[in-house]
Protein backbone atom coordinates (compact mmCIF):
# COMPACT_ATOMS: atom_id res chain seq x y z
CA UNK A 1 0.00 0.00 0.00
CA UNK A 2 1.39 3.47 -0.84
CA UNK A 3 2.42 5.71 2.06
CA UNK A 4 -0.34 8.14 2.93
CA UNK A 5 0.70 11.65 3.98
CA UNK A 6 -0.82 14.76 5.54
CA UNK A 7 0.06 18.39 4.87
CA UNK A 8 0.71 20.30 8.09
CA UNK A 9 0.55 24.11 8.27
CA UNK A 10 4.19 24.88 9.02
CA UNK A 11 7.58 24.57 7.29
CA UNK A 12 9.01 21.09 6.88
CA UNK A 13 12.40 20.47 8.50
CA UNK A 14 14.68 18.30 6.39
CA UNK A 15 15.53 16.25 9.49
CA UNK A 16 12.74 13.72 9.92
CA UNK A 17 14.07 11.84 12.93
CA UNK A 18 15.49 13.30 16.15
CA UNK A 19 17.81 10.65 17.60
CA UNK A 20 19.82 11.23 20.78
CA UNK A 21 22.10 8.60 22.37
CA UNK A 22 20.96 7.62 25.85
CA UNK A 23 21.76 5.10 28.56
CA UNK A 24 18.79 3.09 29.88
CA UNK A 25 18.16 1.60 33.29
CA UNK A 26 15.18 -0.76 33.59
CA UNK A 27 13.08 -0.73 36.76
CA UNK A 28 9.91 -2.41 37.95
CA UNK A 29 7.66 0.10 39.70
CA UNK A 30 4.48 0.08 41.74
CA UNK A 31 2.42 3.21 41.17
CA UNK A 32 0.39 4.01 44.27
CA UNK A 33 -3.35 4.60 44.22
CA UNK A 34 -5.04 7.79 45.31
CA UNK A 35 -3.12 10.10 42.98
CA UNK A 36 -3.53 11.30 39.41
CA UNK A 37 -1.42 9.39 36.90
CA UNK A 38 1.20 12.13 36.53
CA UNK A 39 1.72 12.51 40.28
CA UNK A 40 1.84 8.73 40.76
CA UNK A 41 4.56 8.37 38.11
CA UNK A 42 6.62 11.19 39.63
CA UNK A 43 6.32 9.61 43.08
CA UNK A 44 7.31 6.15 41.86
CA UNK A 45 10.38 7.19 39.86
CA UNK A 46 13.68 7.75 41.68
CA UNK A 47 14.41 11.28 42.84
CA UNK A 48 16.15 13.25 40.13
CA UNK A 49 14.78 11.22 37.22
CA UNK A 50 13.72 13.70 34.56
CA UNK A 51 12.79 11.34 31.75
CA UNK A 52 11.73 7.75 31.13
CA UNK A 53 9.48 5.61 29.00
CA UNK A 54 7.06 3.32 30.78
CA UNK A 55 4.63 0.49 30.20
CA UNK A 56 1.68 0.12 32.58
CA UNK A 57 0.36 -3.38 33.23
CA UNK A 58 -3.31 -3.02 34.09
CA UNK A 59 -4.93 -1.30 37.06
CA UNK A 60 -8.08 0.66 37.82
CA UNK A 61 -8.62 4.39 37.36
CA UNK A 62 -11.52 6.35 38.81
CA UNK A 63 -12.45 9.00 37.92
CA UNK A 64 -10.97 8.90 34.43
CA UNK A 65 -10.72 11.42 31.59
CA UNK A 66 -9.36 11.16 28.05
CA UNK A 67 -9.49 12.68 24.58
CA UNK A 68 -9.68 11.10 21.15
CA UNK A 69 -8.02 11.92 17.85
CA UNK A 70 -10.14 14.29 15.80
CA UNK A 71 -10.34 16.36 12.65
CA UNK A 72 -9.22 19.94 13.07
CA UNK A 73 -11.93 22.60 13.16
CA UNK A 74 -9.52 25.33 12.00
CA UNK A 75 -6.62 25.63 9.53
CA UNK A 76 -4.25 26.23 12.46
CA UNK A 77 -3.68 22.46 12.65
CA UNK A 78 -4.03 19.61 10.18
CA UNK A 79 -5.58 17.40 12.87
CA UNK A 80 -6.54 17.91 16.49
CA UNK A 81 -8.07 16.40 19.64
CA UNK A 82 -11.69 15.75 20.50
CA UNK A 83 -13.49 17.34 23.40
CA UNK A 84 -12.82 15.74 26.75
CA UNK A 85 -14.58 12.50 27.72
CA UNK A 86 -15.14 11.62 31.38
CA UNK A 87 -15.84 8.26 32.99
CA UNK A 88 -16.74 9.09 36.61
CA UNK A 89 -17.41 5.40 37.37
CA UNK A 90 -13.87 4.58 36.35
CA UNK A 91 -12.25 2.16 33.94
CA UNK A 92 -10.09 -0.96 34.01
CA UNK A 93 -6.76 -0.33 32.33
CA UNK A 94 -5.57 -3.03 29.94
CA UNK A 95 -2.23 -1.53 28.91
CA UNK A 96 -0.59 1.83 28.45
CA UNK A 97 2.56 3.36 27.01
CA UNK A 98 3.97 6.51 28.60
CA UNK A 99 6.59 9.05 27.59
CA UNK A 100 7.67 10.91 30.73
CA UNK A 101 9.69 14.11 30.49
CA UNK A 102 9.67 17.81 31.22
CA UNK A 103 7.42 20.69 30.18
CA UNK A 104 9.29 23.82 31.18
CA UNK A 105 10.41 23.29 34.75
CA UNK A 106 7.71 20.75 35.59
CA UNK A 107 7.25 17.04 34.87
CA UNK A 108 4.81 16.01 32.16
CA UNK A 109 3.80 12.84 30.34
CA UNK A 110 2.17 11.61 27.15
CA UNK A 111 0.09 8.46 27.59
CA UNK A 112 -1.87 6.34 25.10
CA UNK A 113 -3.78 3.43 26.55
CA UNK A 114 -6.37 0.69 26.12
CA UNK A 115 -9.09 0.18 28.72
CA UNK A 116 -12.62 -1.11 29.30
CA UNK A 117 -15.32 1.00 30.90
CA UNK A 118 -17.75 -0.04 33.61
CA UNK A 119 -19.95 -1.75 31.00
CA UNK A 120 -17.03 -3.74 29.60
CA UNK A 121 -16.83 -1.68 26.39
CA UNK A 122 -13.27 -1.46 25.04
CA UNK A 123 -11.67 1.92 24.35
CA UNK A 124 -8.34 3.39 23.30
CA UNK A 125 -7.09 6.96 23.42
CA UNK A 126 -5.05 9.74 24.96
CA UNK A 127 -5.18 9.77 28.77
CA UNK A 128 -5.31 13.16 30.52
CA UNK A 129 -2.55 12.71 33.12
CA UNK A 130 -3.88 15.14 35.71
CA UNK A 131 -7.46 13.88 35.42
CA UNK A 132 -7.06 10.09 35.54
CA UNK A 133 -6.90 8.96 39.17
CA UNK A 134 -5.30 5.64 40.07
CA UNK A 135 -7.79 3.72 42.20
CA UNK A 136 -5.18 1.31 43.53
CA UNK A 137 -1.62 0.07 43.06
CA UNK A 138 -0.59 -0.27 39.42
CA UNK A 139 2.39 -2.26 38.16
CA UNK A 140 4.70 -0.62 35.64
CA UNK A 141 8.01 -1.19 33.92
CA UNK A 142 10.14 1.90 33.40
CA UNK A 143 13.25 2.54 31.36
CA UNK A 144 15.01 5.50 32.99
CA UNK A 145 17.01 7.71 30.65
CA UNK A 146 20.48 9.10 31.35
CA UNK A 147 22.23 11.44 28.92
CA UNK A 148 19.03 12.52 27.19
CA UNK A 149 15.52 13.59 28.12
CA UNK A 150 12.19 14.15 26.43
CA UNK A 151 11.32 17.86 26.62
CA UNK A 152 8.14 19.53 25.40
CA UNK A 153 9.13 22.00 22.68
CA UNK A 154 7.35 23.95 19.98
CA UNK A 155 7.18 22.19 16.61
CA UNK A 156 6.83 24.60 13.71
CA UNK A 157 5.65 22.02 11.18
CA UNK A 158 2.63 20.75 13.12
CA UNK A 159 2.00 23.88 15.25
CA UNK A 160 1.86 21.65 18.34
CA UNK A 161 4.12 21.48 21.37
CA UNK A 162 5.62 17.98 21.39
CA UNK A 163 8.08 15.79 23.25
CA UNK A 164 11.46 15.70 21.52
CA UNK A 165 14.64 14.11 22.88
CA UNK A 166 17.30 16.56 24.03
CA UNK A 167 20.89 15.83 25.17
CA UNK A 168 21.59 16.02 28.91
CA UNK A 169 24.86 15.72 30.84
CA UNK A 170 25.07 12.07 31.97
CA UNK A 171 24.76 11.45 35.71
CA UNK A 172 26.53 8.08 35.75
CA UNK A 173 29.44 6.33 34.12
CA UNK A 174 28.89 4.11 31.11
CA UNK A 175 28.40 4.52 27.41
CA UNK A 176 25.00 5.20 25.82
CA UNK A 177 23.26 1.93 24.95
CA UNK A 178 20.11 3.14 23.16
CA UNK A 179 18.60 5.94 21.07
CA UNK A 180 15.81 8.26 22.23
CA UNK A 181 13.71 9.10 19.17
CA UNK A 182 11.07 11.40 17.83
CA UNK A 183 9.89 10.55 14.31
CA UNK A 184 8.34 13.40 12.32
CA UNK A 185 5.21 13.41 10.12
CA UNK A 186 4.96 11.55 6.82
CA UNK A 187 7.91 9.31 7.69
CA UNK A 188 7.23 5.58 7.59
CA UNK A 189 7.73 4.46 11.16
CA UNK A 190 9.07 1.01 10.26
CA UNK A 191 11.54 2.35 7.70
CA UNK A 192 12.78 4.96 10.18
CA UNK A 193 13.66 2.28 12.74
CA UNK A 194 15.26 0.03 10.13
CA UNK A 195 17.37 2.90 8.82
CA UNK A 196 18.55 3.78 12.32
CA UNK A 197 19.57 0.19 13.02
CA UNK A 198 21.61 0.11 9.82
CA UNK A 199 23.19 3.50 10.46
CA UNK A 200 24.21 2.65 14.03
CA UNK A 201 25.28 -0.93 13.40
CA UNK A 202 22.49 -2.55 15.45
CA UNK A 203 22.00 -6.18 14.50
CA UNK A 204 18.60 -6.21 16.21
CA UNK A 205 16.84 -3.92 18.64
CA UNK A 206 13.81 -3.65 20.92
CA UNK A 207 11.37 -0.76 21.13
CA UNK A 208 10.86 0.71 24.59
CA UNK A 209 7.80 2.90 25.07
CA UNK A 210 6.06 3.91 21.87
CA UNK A 211 3.47 6.72 21.84
CA UNK A 212 2.43 8.30 18.57
CA UNK A 213 0.03 8.60 15.67
CA UNK A 214 -0.14 7.35 12.10
CA UNK A 215 -1.99 8.36 8.93
CA UNK A 216 -4.61 5.65 9.26
CA UNK A 217 -2.92 2.25 9.30
CA UNK A 218 -2.02 -0.63 7.04
CA UNK A 219 -1.42 -4.00 8.68
CA UNK A 220 0.70 -6.79 7.29
CA UNK A 221 -2.33 -9.10 7.08
CA UNK A 222 -3.96 -6.78 4.54
CA UNK A 223 -6.34 -4.90 6.84
CA UNK A 224 -6.47 -1.12 6.36
CA UNK A 225 -7.71 1.61 8.71
CA UNK A 226 -9.06 4.21 6.30
CA UNK A 227 -9.84 7.07 8.74
CA UNK A 228 -6.58 8.99 8.73
CA UNK A 229 -6.43 10.51 12.25
CA UNK A 230 -5.24 8.01 14.86
CA UNK A 231 -3.71 7.63 18.31
CA UNK A 232 -1.29 4.69 18.55
CA UNK A 233 0.53 2.76 21.26
CA UNK A 234 3.19 0.15 20.62
CA UNK A 235 2.30 -3.16 22.27
CA UNK A 236 5.51 -4.86 21.22
CA UNK A 237 8.26 -3.71 18.90
CA UNK A 238 11.41 -5.25 17.44
CA UNK A 239 13.79 -4.71 14.58
CA UNK A 240 15.42 -7.94 13.42
CA UNK A 241 18.01 -8.64 10.74
CA UNK A 242 17.37 -11.69 8.61
CA UNK A 243 19.84 -14.10 7.07
CA UNK A 244 19.76 -11.88 3.97
CA UNK A 245 21.13 -9.01 6.07
CA UNK A 246 17.96 -6.92 5.70
CA UNK A 247 16.56 -5.20 8.79
CA UNK A 248 12.82 -5.66 9.28
CA UNK A 249 10.73 -3.79 11.82
CA UNK A 250 8.01 -5.76 13.59
CA UNK A 251 5.70 -3.25 15.27
CA UNK A 252 2.57 -4.60 16.95
CA UNK A 253 0.28 -1.70 17.81
CA UNK A 254 -3.15 -0.79 19.08
CA UNK A 255 -4.96 2.33 17.90
CA UNK A 256 -8.14 4.32 17.76
CA UNK A 257 -9.16 6.46 14.79
CA UNK A 258 -11.19 9.66 14.73
CA UNK A 259 -14.44 7.78 14.07
CA UNK A 260 -13.93 5.71 17.24
CA UNK A 261 -12.81 2.60 15.41
CA UNK A 262 -10.37 0.32 17.23
CA UNK A 263 -7.70 -1.83 15.62
CA UNK A 264 -4.69 -3.94 16.57
CA UNK A 265 -2.06 -5.66 14.49
CA UNK A 266 1.42 -5.62 13.02
CA UNK A 267 2.16 -2.59 10.86
CA UNK A 268 3.01 -3.21 7.24
CA UNK A 269 6.55 -2.08 6.48
CA UNK A 270 6.74 0.96 4.24
CA UNK A 271 3.05 1.84 4.48
CA UNK A 272 2.51 3.75 7.74
CA UNK A 273 3.49 7.40 7.79
CA UNK A 274 3.60 9.22 11.10
CA UNK A 275 0.67 11.63 11.44
CA UNK A 276 1.93 14.16 14.02
CA UNK A 277 4.68 12.51 16.07
CA UNK A 278 6.05 9.21 17.35
CA UNK A 279 8.12 8.96 20.53
CA UNK A 280 10.05 5.88 21.54
CA UNK A 281 13.44 4.51 22.58
CA UNK A 282 15.30 1.97 20.46
CA UNK A 283 17.57 -0.35 22.46
CA UNK A 284 19.97 -2.70 20.61
CA UNK A 285 19.98 -6.30 21.85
Amino acid sequence: MPLRTVLHPGPVDARRVDAVPVRLHEMRLQLQGGSPLLAAVVQALPAGCTSAVLRLHGGALAPFAHVMPALSKTPAHAVYFSDRFDAPAGVQLLEACVTFGQRGDAPWLHCHARWVDADGTPHCGHVLPDDAMLAGPTAATAWLMDGAAFDVVADAETAFTLFKPQPRPPTSDGRPDALALRVAPNTDICSALEDLCRAHGFGSATVRGGVGSTVGAAFDDGRVVEPFVTEVLVQQGRVVRGADGVHRAELDVALVDHTGGLAQGRLQRGANGVLVTFELVLQPD
